[in-house]
């Protein structure tokens, strides 16, 4: 727990020095500085990015809509491998939504990248996965990002960009129909209401059975139903001026999970898996321009609501079960301002959030949990007292409302100096956590006296009634500099190195009351508590310091481009998954002492002609642990779980004018991305070796409209996405099979 002490009261005076100096810069800049709205038009200012404009320091994956259309990519996790050292594993519901950058990451609780949809900020990882609609682009922003956009941007920076009705017009729509009876519409309009507002509406619904039969029930497993609508609107009163909302609408329905014991291969449990999820969020960028300085307010407004039903034991057994109920608000606000005075440059702003999250999580024993884990484990230590449980089930109730305040100062600064470029940066991140919680549990069992002669006799009925609750609150307070240098030592050529400090936020396992609510049952039945709610309640922020060197050049025509970019990080506290020792039903947060992450990326493209291209990249990263020992084992050495050593993608895209009939021509499209190894525990003796998928396409396009056919995992390659312990017993999910399928398209202007 961090509190303010008179010099952290002097940073944050400093730092709002320092960001009020900046605004003080653009001012008094001259008259010659060019005005905005003439560098980028204003519905785009809304967008941070260095205040060089040349992203010094901050290798950039860019994704365009035509190459997310041609690839299939149609939610964030198909980004994944595309941009090096970036892994978006497909497994479980949409709620889970794990990242990996650069050896970085976790499976629950607070994202290592950030996301933001036209300029909204996602302050929730389960949100992540959604199906989008007409895309216009995606940057992926490769390593830490912490000054300009804060916490949780250890490994980067997503942003999607829709889009904008100033420059789409008419009428889109698409329909899609693959393996697994997967089906999928939209249907757009673009246009203008006068002639200084523009707005673009759009609707889609989708659905799959899945992939996966259920052999207990014999339904399909991973089913899903999902709808979207987008409503975006632009207006311009004058040149100097430019609004932009966006509102989205999302819902999902899945019925999930397709966990299947190592030893079989085969999903068989018989409780209800589920998840439901809706979101709404509505977002507004103003951005002003003048002479001398632009000012941008980026607000948003979120709300989620889900619930996730979970057979926590995956088994055909009455074990126990899951429920976890959430409802969400979250409010931000980030205003910047940005300027130019001959070769200096800056940026600087604030940043508010708010976010409330009520949740109800119980768990549920059933018939064979009772019987198992807590009479047959209880009457084993005692049989000569043994105990039968009242009722054959019981619930274990966890309530919580989770708020979490936050409020940061950014500034960078930017001195172009012949041929380099000199870049400084400074953030100051403060945040409030506050958990309320009620953990209860009603139930009771009974004693009985094993006599001599096997019978029993009552001994005595003991009641459970546990009704606890609390309230716990911690502040965290971040600095986070960053020092970057950039030389061009030949036209579109450029070499850079950049430091900087980055942190994952902290915060609670409200995961883990319901076992601490077991272990107090344990402890009223006279058998020893493993650990309490004080030893496992939260987990510290991580924190990184990040050192990276690259180049990046293209040739004069812009045809051949390529990037190599080498990076170190030292991390201290990182924030691993895991099961504490005798846990049933909870996972929690743990900080893992310190590790480090070396590696190198490579991005590459060569535009051959106008009809053929070629992208590749490759990214690889040794994470290991310097100093981790839980307790039980020592992991010093050990390399980091979960984080693959490999990504690769290729793409070739081939069009094919001499081949055109009637105004239609035929284009080929094939890629490759794999992954791998990655390591599926901290012991490292169980791993998926490095795969890769094939993929590829036919189209056929019109000046109206275009027919895909496609295919997916073309060889029917056989891996492995994710892999857990429940009970002692471990579980996998199996990537996608081979899918096939069309995809036809309309655009009428």
């Amino acid at each position: 727990m961090t509190t303010f002490a008179p010099v952290k009261s002097s940073i944050i005076a400093i730092v709002a020095t320092i960001f009020l100096s900046g605004t003080m810069a653009g001012a008094e800049a001259p008259d010659s500085v060019r005005p905005a709205h003439k560098l980028r038009g204003l519905e785009v200012v809304g967008v941070k990015n260095d205040p060089s404009g040349t992203a010094v320091g901050a290798p950039i994956t860019r994704i365009s809509g035509a190459e997310l259309r041609r690839l299939g990519v149609d939610a964030v996790k198909g980004v994944g491998e595309i941009a090096p050292n970036l892994y978006m594993p497909d497994y479980g519901s949409r709620m889970t939504s794990s990242i990996y950058s650069r050896g970085l990451g976790a499976r629950i609780d607070q994202p290592v990248v950030g996301l933001s949809v036209d300029n909204i900020p996602y302050l929730n990882k389960d949100a992540y996965d959604f199906s989008f609609t007409d895309v216009e682009r995606i940057e992926v922003l490769r390593g830490a990002r912490a000054v300009l956009n804060g916490r949780n941007t250890m490994g980067g920076q997503i942003n999607v960009y829709t889009l904008s009705p100033l420059r789409a017009r008419g009428f889109r729509a698409q329909a899609e129909y693959g393996t697994g009876n997967a089906a999928r519409v939209s249907a757009g309009y673009y246009g203008s209401v006068s002639p200084q507002v523009s707005m673009g509406a759009t609707a889609g619904w989708g659905r799959s059975d899945g992939f996966w039969t259920n052999e207990y029930t014999g339904k399909k497993t991973g089913a899903e139903n999902q709808a979207s609508a987008r409503w975006k609107t632009v207006w311009r009163p004058n040149e100097a001026l430019a609004l932009t909302n966006t509102a989205v609408f999302g819902y999902t329905k899945q019925d999930g999970y397709p966990y299947a014991p190592v030893e079989t291969g085969v999903v068989s449990y018989n409780d209800t898996c589920a998840y439901r999820r809706t979101t709404f969020a509505d977002g507004l960028t103003v951005a002003w321009a003048g002479k001398r300085v632009v000012v941008t307010s980026n607000t948003s407004v979120q709300y989620m609501n889900s619930r996730m039903d979970l057979d926590q034991d995956f088994t055909t057994t009455e074990m126990f079960t899951l429920t976890q109920a959430a409802k969400e608000w979250a409010i931000t606000e980030d205003l910047f301002t940005r300027g130019t005075r001959g070769k200096y440059s800056w940026l600087g702003g604030a940043f508010l959030f708010y976010r409330s999250t009520d949740m109800n999580a119980p768990v549920t024993f059933k018939n064979d949990g009772i019987a198992t884990l807590i009479e047959q484990h209880r009457n084993d230590v005692n049989p000569v007292y043994p105990i039968e449980w009242d009722t054959r089930r019981f619930t274990l109730g966890s309530e919580f409302d989770l708020d979490v305040t936050g409020a940061a100062l950014y500034h960078e600064s930017a001195l172009r100096l012949g041929k380099w470029t000199l870049e400084a940066g400074l953030r100051l991140d403060f945040e409030h956590t506050t958990l309320a919680y009620n953990s209860r549990c009603n139930t009771g069992y009974t004693t009985w006296h094993v006599l001599p002669d096997g019978s029993k006799e009552l001994y005595s009925h003991t009641p459970i009634k546990i009704d606890d609750g609390s309230r716990l609150a911690k502040n965290y307070l971040e600095l986070l500099p960053k020092l970057s240098a950039g030389f061009e030592f030949a036209p579109r050529h450029e070499a850079y190195a950049t430091i900087s400090r980055a942190y994952k936020a902290g915060g609670y396992n409200t995961q883990m009351f319901s076992d601490v609510l077991s272990q107090r049952i344990m402890e009223v039945m006279g058998m020893t508590q493993l650990y309490t709610l004080d030893q496992i309640v939260s987990y510290a922020p991580e924190t990184s310091m990040n050192y990276e060197i690259g180049a990046r050049g293209a040739t004069s025509d812009g045809r051949v481009s390529a990037e190599l970019t080498a990076f170190f990080i030292d991390c201290r506290n990182q924030q691993l998954t895991v099961f504490p020792p005798g846990s049933v039903t909870g996972r929690i947060m743990t900080n893992a002492g310190r590790t480090r992450s070396l590696g190198v990326e490579l991005t590459g493209a060569w535009h051959v002609s106008d009809n053929l291209s070629l992208r590749a990249s490759y990214g690889f990263t040794d994470a290991t642990f310097r100093s981790y020992n839980d307790g039980r084992n020592d992991y010093r050495g050990k390399r980091v779980p979960y984080a693959p050593s490999h990504t690769l993608f290729g793409e070739v895209d081939w069009r094919i004018p001499a081949l055109s009939f009637h105004g239609v021509t035929p284009g080929l499209d094939a890629s490759v991305r794999g992954a791998g190894r990655i390591y599926w525990n901290e012991a490292n003796t169980l791993s998926q070796p490095f795969y890769a998928l094939a993929s590829a396409s036919v189209s056929f396009t019109a000046s109206r409209w275009s027919l895909r056919l496609w295919a997916k995992n073309l060889t029917g390659m056989h891996y492995d996405v994710f892999y857990f312990m429940s009970m002692s017993r471990g579980f996998v999910q199996h990537g996608r099979p081979r899918e096939l399928g069309v995809t036809l398209r309309v655009n009428i202007q």
